[in-house]
């Protein structure tokens, strides 16, 4: 696969964190391998995972760009809902550059979205 321009300036990655509704942790797993297959087909996903720490889960997602970013939402729109119907979103980050950032302010308004743009990095090779 080649994709495009993958610097740092050019990367979102999202970070969700949902606290479990009691007794539904098994639910949650179980979403999770959804998921992930249905990340598994697009193309400008850099990386999907899924951490847990008790109650409490967290989805590690990169993407090349905000256009890429978005799209994965759209795909998996119908399971952030199940999930949300176990979970609450307690907190969700996007990382990424200004200009990367800005166009995705306006879709994800809704959101309690908190905002970290993109100071400074380097990429080893």
């Amino acid at each position: 696969m080649n994709l495009p321009n993958t610097s740092p300036e050019n990367v979102v990655s999202l970070h969700p964190y949902f606290k479990v509704h009691a007794g539904k942790l098994d639910d949650f797993r179980a979403l999770m391998d959804r998921f992930i297959e249905r990340t598994s087909s697009e193309e400008s996903c850099l990386y999907y995972d899924f951490t847990i720490n008790g109650d409490e889960v967290h989805c590690r997602e990169a993407y090349v760009g905000a256009a890429g970013a978005l799209a994965h939402l759209g795909n998996v729109d119908d399971l952030l809902k199940e999930g949300l119907a176990i979970s609450d979103l307690a907190r969700l980050e996007i990382h990424g550059s200004a200009a990367e950032l800005d166009q995705m302010r306006k879709p994800l308004a809704a959101l309690p979205v908190a905002w970290f743009v993109f100071e400074k990095g380097l990429v080893k090779s």
